[in-house]
């Protein structure tokens, strides 16, 4: 699937939405601005790391991010969104909110292992 392109990385999210029973983020510019995010990390480091969170570009660091990322379905389950409110249970908007801070699942180690491996290439 051609991912480098708004376009294709719109398709993907939608497919991954509905093979998850999910729904995408309904604010057009918050979608907008997570999939500009996609794709400049697709192209950036040749995969669509989650584009709210610190990726490092090396593929083995960053694999837990990829979108979506390994913890967007537990997220999803216990609050109603993955981390980045791209994704999001079918009955979220029946709360009658638009957004919600889902803590980070990421643990801090390998966090800190993305952190000091970007200090090491300076």
């Amino acid at each position: 699937m051609e991912m480098e392109t708004i376009e294709g990385m719109n398709k993907y999210v939608k497919q991954v939405a509905e093979k998850n029973n999910w729904i995408l983020n309904k604010d057009g510019q918050t979608l907008n601005e997570l999939i500009d995010g996609l794709v400049n990390n697709k192209n950036n480091y040749g995969y669509q790391s989650c584009p709210c969170r610190l990726a490092s570009g090396k593929r083995d660091l960053d694999r837990d991010l990829i979108c979506p990322c390994d913890y967007a379905p537990e997220d999803i389950k216990e609050f109603g969104a993955c981390y980045c409110n791209l994704y999001m249970s079918l009955n979220f908007y029946d709360k009658g909110i638009d957004y919600i801070n889902v803590p980070e699942r990421r643990p801090i180690e390998k966090e800190n292992a993305v952190i000091e491996y970007l200090k090491s290439k300076k």
